[in-house]
């Protein structure tokens, strides 16, 4: 296979992938993009987290809602629990990996506050761990999964589950989902910045 034929091949499955989830998913989204606002709307915060591109990508999605997505607007409280590398190795050192988002969003988490899940698989078992303890605690909970969605999945109120095994295509596709997921929450909570 030739090098541009291997590009075409990735741009078709992501594309194809992207179109799967966009016709079967649209109701679902719009759950969670409304959970999502009513979250930053009561004054709650959102707390990331997911493991490897996961990870980077919790990151991300906590950037775009303190600073900004598109529009302008107040800073929106999300928190990703994968960067402070002391507690961390401290939970995996002390206790166990499958502690370390779990012990975090039981310091931090609040009834009315959201934890969101991402797991590419849908089996980590420290992303399920933390959604469950969230769920013990009174937090809304959401899933970013792939594959039959796991144990992640059903740790989670609410699922987004991108219907694919291959690890790259999925995780574009979560991507794609957190920015769609970033401009549903600032039109329902900022609709005035997107008159005319």
């Amino acid at each position: 296979m030739s090098l541009n034929a291997r590009f075409r091949q990735a741009f078709a499955e992501s594309i194809e992938l992207k179109r799967r989830v966009l016709e079967g998913h649209g109701t679902l989204v719009a759950e969670a993009a409304r959970m999502l606002a009513g979250v930053f709307q009561a004054g709650g915060r959102v707390l990331i987290f997911g493991n490897g591109g996961s990870a980077a990508d919790a990151q991300h999605l906590a950037a775009e809602f303190v600073n900004r997505f598109q529009v302008e607007r107040p800073p929106l409280a999300a928190l990703a629990l994968t960067t402070d590398t002391s507690i961390l190795t401290a939970v995996a050192n002390d206790y166990d990996f499958q502690e370390v988002f779990a012990k975090q969003v039981r310091a931090l988490g609040k009834p009315g506050d959201l934890a969101w899940g991402i797991s590419t698989s849908g089996n980590s078992p420290n992303v399920a761990a933390a959604l469950t303890t969230a769920r013990e605690l009174g937090l809304k909970t959401l899933a970013l999964s792939g594959g039959d969605g796991g144990p992640v999945a059903a740790a989670a109120e609410a699922a987004l589950v991108v219907p694919s095994r291959n690890t790259p295509r999925i995780q574009e596709v979560h991507i794609t989902l957190g920015h769609v997921l970033c401009d549903l929450v600032d039109f329902l909570l900022f609709p005035e910045k997107f008159e005319g």
